[in-house]
């Protein structure tokens, strides 16, 4: 489809002026030749992203420069270089405009799409409530409802939808640790919004502009964002409706509270924090079981030593946070999981506020820079035989890692927030479900594809054949 000519540059419409500026430096990275616009590059990146870019390292180097008019990126796959960016010069870099525009469609104002001061304190609103103290007082939720929800799974089935039970259980555990509630009935249609809204995000990192959402053709992807934000709605009114006496100690709660002291939340702010919590509490936790549900069901030697240790430590009994760090092979089984299938393989884009020393490049303001910390995960230099399940790679005796070479949860300032909450629950739910069940692969199956929509998923729904343990 041909979008209509602008006389303002797409990119830089609604930017901060810091995307104006001027760019001109006597040389750039190497880089795949762009043609007049480049936008053939956009094109080969959004059917295949990692192995357009894993072919274009091949090709240039760990620093690649893209020009996608009228934009300047340059792609980082070098561990201390990346690490070098999000930490050093953090304070240069905000992430991509037209990326925090897309995200803010369905996030609104939230601590993903904040930057400068009103990130500051919204992370400051928020770091308690995700604190390993925080995450102590919610390791009971996630062990009932994961207990709740295994009691519905089979005791044999040959090919189970362990992607559609898995994403059910990780967004009931956020709905009870954020609400006190549970989704009900309402799950099929906000998996199905979630499933849309990611799908549209992620077509649209790869259009020079977008389309207003009002178009007629746009009329489902309005409606799932509508679906998605009835779903905070109600709950927050249903809270509201309640004497502040009678509310329950989840991080609604927390959230509301917080404006009682001076955090300058207002209650619009509460309802976009409600919306990232959410979609990012579950989907990222969810996405990673499925993939570690995969590694255990193909690598049966794998899944025996976990489950022989789950039951060593645990002797039948639930986990607690007192037992989880006993569980190491199993931890070492969720961080390759990590390392394998990262369910961010590709940070949001970074622009340069002021020019940038690179290792031997200088590079102007107004510089976008990409992380693909998949292609980084999958390196031979830093993981031999990189496509192997090995959890022993995190072994507390293994080799050190250089520094940047695995980072699943980001780096620097803006590592994500809820990554003690997001291992301890996701390590909770896979002992719990090595206690009753043994994976396996379906007959005939073949391993599932990854596509990246927003989150790295299975390009089909995945089942697997479970069996009591």
């Amino acid at each position: 489809m041909n979008m209509p000519s602008e006389r303002q540059c797409p990119f830089h419409r609604n930017a901060s002026p810091v995307a104006h500026a001027a760019l001109s430096p006597t040389a750039w990275p190497p880089g795949p030749q762009a043609g007049l616009t480049g936008w053939r590059l956009l094109r080969a990146m959004s059917r295949d992203l990692p192995g357009t870019l894993a072919a274009w390292q091949q090709a240039f180097g760990d620093v690649v420069h893209l020009r996608l008019w009228p934009e300047h990126e340059v792609v980082v796959t070098d561990p201390q270089l990346a690490r070098e960016l999000l930490v050093t010069h953090h304070d240069a870099l905000i992430r991509w405009e037209r990326g925090i525009r897309i995200f803010s469609q369905v996030h609104g104002h939230s601590v993903l799409t904040a930057e400068g001061e009103a990130w500051r304190s919204r992370r400051h609103a928020l770091i308690g409530s995700f604190s390993p103290r925080s995450v102590q007082d919610f390791a009971p939720t996630i062990v009932q409802a994961t207990t709740q929800a295994f009691a519905q799974w089979p005791h044999g089935d040959a090919n189970w939808p362990v992607e559609s039970a898995l994403t059910t259980l990780t967004m009931d555990v956020i709905l009870q640790m954020m609400f006190s509630g549970s989704i009900g009935e309402d799950v099929s249609a906000v998996a199905e919004a979630i499933r849309v809204t990611s799908a549209a995000a992620n077509a649209e990192f790869y259009w020079p502009a977008s389309m207003p959402d009002w178009m007629p053709w746009k009329r489902q992807k309005r409606q799932s964002i509508r679906t998605l934000k009835d779903l905070i709605e109600r709950q927050l009114q249903r809270r509201l409706s309640l004497a502040r006496d009678a509310w329950p100690d989840d991080l609604l709660t927390r959230l509301l509270q917080s404006r009682d002291d001076g955090s300058a939340l207002s209650l619009q702010n509460v309802r976009d924090e409600c919306m990232t919590i959410f979609l990012a509490g579950h989907e990222t936790t969810a996405a990673t079981l499925v993939w570690w549900a995969w590694c255990m069901a193909s690598n049966r030697e794998a899944q025996r030593i976990a489950r022989d240790e789950v039951e060593r430590v645990l002797q039948g009994r639930a986990p607690t946070l007192e037992t989880l760090p006993a569980l190491g092979y199993l931890t070492q089984t969720l961080k390759e999981t990590l390392r394998l299938y990262p369910v961010a393989p590709l940070l949001i884009s970074r622009r340069a506020t002021r020019a940038v020393q690179l290792g031997d490049w200088s590079l102007p303001a107004g510089t976008l820079f990409m992380i693909p910390g998949h292609l980084m995960h999958h390196d031979p230099r830093w993981f031999a035989d990189p496509e192997a399940f090995r959890p022993e790679r995190f072994a507390p005796d293994a080799p050190e890692l250089p520094r940047g070479a695995y980072m699943p949860f980001g780096a620097g300032p803006r590592v994500c927030l809820g990554q003690h909450l997001a291992m301890t629950e996701m390590t909770v739910i896979a002992a719990m479900l090595l206690q009753r069940f043994t994976l396996g692969v379906p007959q005939g199956a073949a391993p599932p594809r990854p596509v990246f929509n927003v989150t790295l998923r299975p390009a089909q729904p995945l089942h697997l054949a479970i069996s009591g343990a």
